[in-house]
Protein backbone atom coordinates (compact mmCIF):
# COMPACT_ATOMS: atom_id res chain seq x y z
CA UNK A 1 0.00 0.00 0.00
CA UNK A 2 2.68 2.29 1.26
CA UNK A 3 4.52 1.60 -2.25
CA UNK A 4 1.57 2.50 -4.44
CA UNK A 5 1.28 5.56 -2.46
CA UNK A 6 4.51 6.98 -3.54
CA UNK A 7 3.91 5.66 -7.49
CA UNK A 8 0.97 7.75 -6.58
CA UNK A 9 2.66 10.81 -5.11
CA UNK A 10 5.25 10.76 -7.81
CA UNK A 11 2.67 10.56 -10.98
CA UNK A 12 0.22 13.87 -9.38
CA UNK A 13 3.81 15.43 -8.88
CA UNK A 14 4.98 14.86 -12.48
CA UNK A 15 1.32 15.91 -13.62
CA UNK A 16 1.39 18.93 -11.26
CA UNK A 17 4.40 20.25 -13.15
CA UNK A 18 3.02 19.08 -16.56
CA UNK A 19 5.71 16.47 -17.15
CA UNK A 20 4.87 13.32 -18.99
CA UNK A 21 6.41 10.33 -17.36
CA UNK A 22 7.70 9.14 -20.09
CA UNK A 23 9.90 12.08 -20.93
CA UNK A 24 11.20 12.42 -16.74
CA UNK A 25 13.81 10.02 -15.28
CA UNK A 26 12.44 8.48 -12.81
CA UNK A 27 15.61 9.69 -9.80
CA UNK A 28 14.22 13.14 -10.94
CA UNK A 29 11.27 12.68 -8.95
CA UNK A 30 12.89 10.69 -6.25
CA UNK A 31 12.82 12.57 -2.52
CA UNK A 32 16.07 12.82 -0.69
CA UNK A 33 14.82 11.65 2.63
CA UNK A 34 15.03 13.46 5.93
CA UNK A 35 17.00 12.92 8.48
CA UNK A 36 19.65 12.99 5.58
CA UNK A 37 22.77 15.24 5.03
CA UNK A 38 21.70 18.13 2.74
CA UNK A 39 24.18 18.32 -0.23
CA UNK A 40 26.48 21.55 0.40
CA UNK A 41 27.01 23.83 -2.66
CA UNK A 42 28.31 27.86 -3.33
CA UNK A 43 26.31 30.12 -5.29
CA UNK A 44 25.93 33.33 -6.56
CA UNK A 45 23.26 34.91 -4.99
CA UNK A 46 21.62 38.52 -4.19
CA UNK A 47 20.30 39.98 -1.21
CA UNK A 48 18.22 43.76 -2.02
CA UNK A 49 20.36 43.59 -5.50
CA UNK A 50 23.32 43.43 -3.98
CA UNK A 51 25.53 40.17 -5.24
CA UNK A 52 27.25 38.08 -3.24
CA UNK A 53 28.73 34.22 -3.11
CA UNK A 54 26.00 32.50 -1.24
CA UNK A 55 27.59 29.42 0.43
CA UNK A 56 25.01 26.66 2.93
CA UNK A 57 27.63 26.24 5.13
CA UNK A 58 28.38 29.54 6.29
CA UNK A 59 24.95 30.26 6.29
CA UNK A 60 24.18 27.21 8.10
CA UNK A 61 26.80 28.82 11.25
CA UNK A 62 24.15 30.95 11.81
CA UNK A 63 21.17 28.39 12.68
CA UNK A 64 18.52 26.51 10.54
CA UNK A 65 17.87 27.39 7.23
CA UNK A 66 14.84 27.33 5.13
CA UNK A 67 15.89 26.69 1.60
CA UNK A 68 13.44 26.90 -1.20
CA UNK A 69 13.62 25.99 -4.92
CA UNK A 70 11.31 27.97 -7.32
CA UNK A 71 11.26 27.34 -10.85
CA UNK A 72 11.58 30.92 -12.37
CA UNK A 73 12.23 34.67 -11.22
CA UNK A 74 8.93 36.72 -12.22
CA UNK A 75 6.35 33.66 -12.75
CA UNK A 76 2.90 34.20 -11.41
CA UNK A 77 3.39 31.55 -8.56
CA UNK A 78 7.43 32.14 -7.87
CA UNK A 79 6.45 35.76 -7.21
CA UNK A 80 3.90 34.83 -4.83
CA UNK A 81 6.17 32.54 -3.08
CA UNK A 82 8.89 34.83 -2.75
CA UNK A 83 6.35 37.67 -1.06
CA UNK A 84 5.07 35.23 1.20
CA UNK A 85 8.44 33.93 1.98
CA UNK A 86 9.36 38.16 2.22
CA UNK A 87 6.44 38.97 4.75
CA UNK A 88 7.62 35.42 7.25
CA UNK A 89 11.03 36.18 6.86
CA UNK A 90 11.14 38.42 10.22
CA UNK A 91 9.04 35.22 12.17
CA UNK A 92 12.00 32.87 10.30
CA UNK A 93 14.65 35.00 11.76
CA UNK A 94 13.64 35.45 14.96
CA UNK A 95 13.52 31.39 15.04
CA UNK A 96 17.24 31.62 14.23
CA UNK A 97 16.25 30.66 11.19
CA UNK A 98 17.41 32.40 7.59
CA UNK A 99 15.43 31.70 4.04
CA UNK A 100 17.29 31.50 1.04
CA UNK A 101 15.50 30.91 -2.33
CA UNK A 102 17.77 28.93 -5.25
CA UNK A 103 16.06 28.89 -8.84
CA UNK A 104 17.61 28.05 -12.32
CA UNK A 105 18.86 31.39 -14.10
CA UNK A 106 21.06 33.94 -14.01
CA UNK A 107 22.66 36.58 -11.30
CA UNK A 108 21.09 39.74 -13.36
CA UNK A 109 17.69 38.17 -12.89
CA UNK A 110 18.45 37.08 -9.69
CA UNK A 111 19.55 40.46 -8.17
CA UNK A 112 16.28 42.24 -9.64
CA UNK A 113 14.18 39.51 -8.15
CA UNK A 114 15.85 39.73 -4.52
CA UNK A 115 14.42 43.13 -4.36
CA UNK A 116 11.52 43.54 -6.49
CA UNK A 117 10.03 39.88 -5.45
CA UNK A 118 11.59 39.08 -1.75
CA UNK A 119 11.52 42.69 -1.32
CA UNK A 120 15.20 42.95 0.48
CA UNK A 121 13.88 40.16 3.48
CA UNK A 122 16.02 37.27 1.80
CA UNK A 123 18.99 35.82 -0.45
CA UNK A 124 18.19 34.34 -3.52
CA UNK A 125 20.77 32.42 -5.40
CA UNK A 126 21.21 31.60 -9.26
CA UNK A 127 21.78 28.02 -10.31
CA UNK A 128 22.36 27.79 -14.09
CA UNK A 129 21.12 24.49 -15.32
CA UNK A 130 19.32 23.46 -11.80
CA UNK A 131 22.37 21.61 -10.96
CA UNK A 132 21.82 22.29 -7.02
CA UNK A 133 18.64 21.27 -7.92
CA UNK A 134 19.53 18.37 -8.59
CA UNK A 135 21.56 17.26 -5.91
CA UNK A 136 18.67 17.99 -3.51
CA UNK A 137 16.77 15.86 -6.76
CA UNK A 138 14.33 18.76 -6.81
CA UNK A 139 15.09 19.47 -10.78
CA UNK A 140 13.04 18.62 -13.47
CA UNK A 141 13.96 18.47 -16.98
CA UNK A 142 11.09 19.13 -20.05
CA UNK A 143 11.64 17.89 -23.30
CA UNK A 144 13.34 21.05 -25.61
CA UNK A 145 13.92 22.22 -22.32
CA UNK A 146 16.72 23.70 -19.88
CA UNK A 147 16.71 22.07 -16.48
CA UNK A 148 14.62 24.11 -13.69
CA UNK A 149 13.84 23.44 -10.02
CA UNK A 150 10.83 21.89 -8.88
CA UNK A 151 8.85 23.61 -5.98
CA UNK A 152 10.24 22.02 -3.67
CA UNK A 153 11.05 23.53 0.17
CA UNK A 154 13.77 22.12 2.73
CA UNK A 155 14.56 22.93 6.28
CA UNK A 156 17.74 21.82 7.24
CA UNK A 157 19.21 22.22 11.33
CA UNK A 158 22.74 23.45 11.50
CA UNK A 159 23.94 20.48 11.66
CA UNK A 160 23.41 19.84 8.17
CA UNK A 161 20.65 17.14 8.49
CA UNK A 162 17.25 17.57 6.71
CA UNK A 163 14.26 18.25 8.56
CA UNK A 164 11.48 18.48 6.15
CA UNK A 165 11.36 18.00 2.66
CA UNK A 166 7.86 19.36 0.87
CA UNK A 167 7.04 19.61 -2.51
CA UNK A 168 4.08 20.95 -3.97
CA UNK A 169 3.18 23.48 -7.10
CA UNK A 170 1.19 25.83 -4.79
CA UNK A 171 3.36 28.45 -3.05
CA UNK A 172 0.70 28.93 -0.18
CA UNK A 173 1.44 25.83 1.88
CA UNK A 174 5.71 26.30 1.84
CA UNK A 175 5.56 28.67 4.76
CA UNK A 176 3.60 27.05 6.72
CA UNK A 177 5.02 23.90 6.05
CA UNK A 178 8.78 25.27 6.47
CA UNK A 179 7.71 27.54 9.53
CA UNK A 180 6.27 24.71 11.49
CA UNK A 181 9.38 22.61 11.16
CA UNK A 182 11.61 25.64 12.14
CA UNK A 183 9.39 26.07 15.71
CA UNK A 184 9.27 22.09 16.03
CA UNK A 185 13.35 22.41 15.93
CA UNK A 186 13.38 25.47 18.15
CA UNK A 187 11.16 23.64 20.82
CA UNK A 188 13.53 20.59 20.57
CA UNK A 189 16.83 23.11 21.58
CA UNK A 190 15.12 24.35 25.11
Amino acid sequence: MQMQMKTLTKIALALSLGLSLAATPAQSIAAIQEGAKAPDFTLTAAKAGKPFILSLKDVLKQGPVVLYFFPAAFTPGCTVEAHLFAESSDDFNKLGARVVGVTAGNIERVEEFSRAACRDKFAVAADPGAKVAAKYEAAVQRPGQAAISSRTSFVIAPNGKILLRYTDSKPQGHIEKTMAAVRAWKARQR
